[in-house]
């Protein structure tokens, strides 16, 4: 168990490989002891889990990007409220696929709503929780975009109503994820995600340990 809890979080443009290599931090680090919380945004509750199934139905084509985004934070708000606020105060590592840096990104810049109403609504639905680390897995569009195409390919009926975005759209999400970065170097690290999976995990590994050795006392 850590000595005070930690909330970190994987980001990136869909295909980019976090899940994977949120899952094997996860268990390098219940290997060292640590006592680990997954979860996932949209989801990671019962009640997320269904809001998640609205969102990304691709028989709802016709959900417009307001209401996409408040189910976004719905979702969310139950996630802070029953999954991370608990996990934290017992002093352990809350991990999640995903949190606002990817509303921020997808709905923010993707459907160019704007950063305000986004911050204004975290502030809601998360009351000032905010990651503590943020790893953002780095690599090209159109090469994230052939790895979700093979995934779904390879996967029945895992295409999503996300996936039938645009390339331009997911330029905007890539630009926000660079901005980002530069805006909050301390939180938000890149990892280059290009290579092999264990070529990944080294750098998601060491990013992570001199993260900590700097910053958690």
């Amino acid at each position: 168990m850590t000595e005070r809890g930690l909330f970190i979080t994987f980001e990136g443009v869909d295909g980019c490989g976090k899940s994977t290599q949120m899952r094997r931090l996860a268990s390098a680090l219940r290997a060292h002891g640590h006592t680990v919380v997954e979860t996932v945004e949209p989801g990671g509750t019962p009640i997320g889990a269904q809001i998640r199934a609205i969102l990304l139905d691709p028989a709802n084509a016709a959900l417009g990007p307001r209401a996409e985004l408040l189910l976004y934070f719905a979702a969310r708000a139950q996630n802070v409220d029953e999954i991370l606020e608990p996990a934290i105060a017992r002093g352990e590592i809350v991990l999640s696929d995903r949190w606002t840096d990817s509303t921020l990104a997808y709905q923010g810049w993707g459907r160019q709503l704007g950063e305000d109403v986004v911050q204004s609504l975290d502030a809601i639905a998360c009351r000032g929780r905010r990651p503590d680390l943020t790893l953002w897995v780095d690599v090209d569009v159109d090469l994230a975009l052939a790895r979700a195409g093979a995934r779904n390919s390879a996967e029945a009926n895992t295409a999503n109503r996300m996936d039938s975005q645009q390339r331009d759209f997911y330029l905007r999400v890539a630009d926000a994820y660079r901005a980002l970065a530069e805006r909050e170097p301390v939180r938000v690290r890149r990892v280059d995600g290009s290579g092999s999976l264990d070529a990944v995990f080294q750098a998601v590994w060491s990013t992570f340990q001199t993260w900590r050795a700097r910053h958690v006392r």
